[in-house]
Parts: C-alpha cells; structure tokens; sequence
C-alpha cells in the first residue's frame, strides 16, 4: 500500500465563533488589499453603476484565498463564486489568483484523514484495499480525493469528506447573513433570509455522500449512453455518508483547453456539448448538476468525451417552474414582451403590480442577455463583451430598489448553472450555435401534417 510519510494540513475549524474569526480576518485582508482608495472607487462605481475592477495585490490576495482554504466549507464555496464570477472584476493577477480555490482547499492533516477511514470502514480498512494513495489528488470545499485500488481490481477515487464540515454549514451561513446584513449586500426591500435557507439546505444536501451517490446514478440513468459524456459508476460496498467511491476517470479540468495546447475546434466542441447538456438538464432531464465549477469536467483528450463530478449540487427542478422557463426562453426568442412579462412573474423576477417603467426595464435587461439567442450564426463569446454590459444594467437595477419580490428561492442554483455554463463559454474563447441548439432542445416539434 502506498503511504507517505508526511502529510501537511490542517484540521477543519468547526466552532461557530472561530469561523467568525477567520471569516473576519478573511474579510480584513480583502478590505486592506482593495485599500481606502479601492474601496471609496467600489462605493463611486455603486452609486453610478459603472463597474469598476478590484486592485488587490498578490499578497492580501493570497491572505484572503488561503483563509478560506483553511475553512473550508460554506465560506470557501462563496471564494469559489467569487473566483468564477469575479474574474471580470478582480485584475488578472488576483484573478489568477483566486482560482486556486475552484481546484483545492486545504487537506486534513494525516491523523484526522486515519480517523475518519478507520470511523467509515473499520479498524482493518486498509485490508480492502491492494493500493491507497494517502496524497490526495484534490481537495475542495467539503472534502479531498484519493486514489484507491482494492483487492479485486477496481480503480477508484473516494472522496472523504472533512471531519466537522456538516456541523459548521449552519454557522457559516449565520455568519455570512451577520457580515450581508453589516454591509447592506441585499438589494433594497428583498429579504434574502430566504435565499440563505436554500443555500443551507443545499450545503447539507452537498455534505451527505449517501444522497450524493443517490443523485449521481439518477442523473447516468437520465444521461444514458451519450458520446460526448462519462459519469462515473457509484461503488456501494465502500460508500458511506462521508466517503463517496466512485470510478476512477483521467483527464484535466475542461478550463485547460484555453491553452495554447489545444486547438480551437477542440474549445467549440467542448463548450456546445456542455452548454447542450446545461439545456437538456432543465428541458429534458429536470435534473440539474448546478455546480458550474470547472474542475468538475474533466476532458480527455484521447476520446474527446468530457467527465462529469461531483453531483452534490443536483437539483430536481419543479416541472411548473421547467415550464415557465421554456415559457420566458421562447417568448424572448420571439420578441413577445407580455410573454416574458408573464413568465418572469411566475418565475419571481418581477411582481404581477409593479410599475410599468420597471417592468420594462427588467425586460430589456432579459433581452439583453439572451443576446446569443437572436444571432444568426455561431455566437463568439471570446469576443463578447456582454457579461460587462449584463453587469453594470442589473447592478443599476439592483441597487436601484426596483425589485417587488425575489425569484423562488429554489431557482438560485440554476441561475448559477447557467452564469457557470456562459463563463466557461468566455474562458475557452469557444464558438456556440446557442440560437439553433436552444431551438432544437426547447422548442415544442410542429403537427406532423395529416397525410392526404
């Protein structure tokens, strides 16, 4: 069996008030590495909705990414957000930066990882297997991954979840609502209590690998035998609460094909079967892997197929909320306002009362984003300068206090697929006949003609 004799880490910080202070330091180094001028900038930009990009040095950069790395849990999730999200606003060296929170967090020291296989698996776990790599090959928010073999033969990667990450979800999003609240985050009149439940019971939904495997053979049965696809196989016999076995699958974080290593075709090919795998999720399957992480889809170069990790984020979407969707996406297609009017109500976008002129504003901003849909011809997102345009129209309105009401709260994490799905398009510079395949996938096929 291979064993190292060293394995670095920390253990997980799980009571409340301590992660309140790492959180706090977090938020100190972020604040002294935007400075007082960055910071009177950000609150000039907010007042006049022009977007303004953060100046962090490398240093406090680092402080902030590798706090919440010692974290983990529901605060490193937000650093993961941010590093997806921000890299339109962060500079390029501290966008660099913070996306090593999208690959590792920091792992558990030896001791703890021992405990925890010797909790799972008993005092002789070590005898199910032929080989365990105690180096772990990742390790992300919630858990770290390791490379296993056992005695039959089967090549696996276990994922063990970081001891005391359960029991510290609730309080780091108590403490993430205290530090919202502090510094006036939610747009005026919304309450996000709710949104912060969801995120709650998303996160503890995330933390149970028992329900993970559950969601992980749903979504291969619905995927089925696709070329462009792999979703690993679930291993019960060593699958726990806390540990997740799972075939292994070779590859490299999709994100890589940005590289000068990989043609362009290879980019165009890789981001339209995700961004139709992101339709097919809502439209066919009505279940939804809604974390856009980009280490999550592994490309092998050999076959062209894509594998597909980690389905802890999985949502079953409600069938009314699908329609409404299809409802708001064809409507904007056609052009039809009081479609999508009607839509986004149902949806919570926008209340069925609300004045007129916001209404139309919240209209022209759908419009505006469905861009890619009312091109002719593929959409070329690496020269698209629509996520900046996006930006700064919603962030006029978010702060402008237009918002009656709040999309259902359970839609939160598709609104996070499908920016995941738009920023991976923009990293790989790729080329998508979005119009077409959002035709193909959504649209209801036309009466077959009676035959004469």
């Amino acid at each position: 069996m291979t064993k190292s004799t060293k394995q670095p880490g920390s253990a997980v910080p799980s009571r409340r008030l301590s992660r309140l202070w790492h959180l706090g330091r977090a938020t100190t180094d972020l604040a002294a590495g935007v400075g007082v001028k960055g910071m009177y900038e950000l609150a000039r930009s907010r007042n006049s909705g022009e977007p303004a990009r953060i100046q962090l040095s490398p240093e406090h950069t680092r402080r902030f990414t590798e706090r919440l790395a010692r974290m983990r849990g529901a605060v490193m999730k937000m650093g993961q957000l941010m590093s997806m999200e921000g890299s339109d606003i962060f500079t390029p060296e501290a966008a660099e930066i913070m996306s090593a929170l999208r690959e590792r967090a920091e792992p558990m020291p030896m001791s703890q990882l021992s405990q925890v296989l010797e909790r799972e698996y008993g005092a002789d776990w070590d005898k199910r297997f032929r080989r365990f790599e105690f180096k772990p090959i990742a390790a992300a928010s919630i858990g770290q991954v390791h490379r296993a073999e056992t005695r039959d033969g089967r090549r696996l990667a276990l994922k063990i979840q970081f001891p005391g990450v359960r029991d510290s979800i609730d309080s780091d999003i108590d403490n993430i609502a205290l530090l919202g609240q502090t510094f006036g985050m939610a747009p005026k009149g919304i309450d996000i209590k709710p949104f912060l439940e969801e995120a709650r019971r998303q996160l503890h939904r995330e933390a149970d690998y028992d329900a993970e495997a559950e969601a992980l053979e749903r979504y291969r049965a619905r995927l089925g035998d696709d070329p462009d696809f792999l979703v690993p196989a679930v291993h019960r016999d060593l699958t726990t609460r806390n540990v997740l076995a799972m075939d292994f699958v070779d590859g490299v974080p999709v994100d890589r094909l940005a590289g000068a290593d990989y043609r362009r075709a290879a980019r165009d090919r890789a981001a339209t079967a995700l961004m139709r795998l992101t339709l097919r999720e809502l439209f066919e399957f009505g279940l939804v892997q809604t974390d856009p992480n980009f280490g999550n889809y592994l490309y092998d170069a050999d076959s062209g197929r894509i594998a597909l990790l980690d389905f802890g984020a999985t949502h079953g979407v409600a069938p009314e909320h699908v329609a409404a969707f299809r409802r708001l996406a064809l409507a904007t297609i056609d052009g039809d306002r009081e479609g999508m009017r009607e839509a986004s109500v149902a949806l919570g976008y926008m209340g069925a009362d609300d004045p007129v002129e916001h209404i139309g504003t919240m209209l022209d901003l759908l419009q505006l984003a469905s861009e890619p849909l009312s091109t002719d011809d593929h959409y070329d997102f690496g020269t698209s300068d629509l996520f900046e345009r996006v930006y700064r129209q919603g962030r006029e309105l978010f702060h402008s206090g237009a918002f009656s009401t709040a999309p259902a709260p359970e839609t939160m994490f598709l609104h996070r697929k499908f920016m995941g799905s738009f920023m991976l398009s923009r990293r790989l510079r790729a080329r998508v006949d979005l119009a077409a395949m959002v035709e193909g996938v959504i649209r209801p096929p036309a009466p077959a003609a009676a035959a004469a």
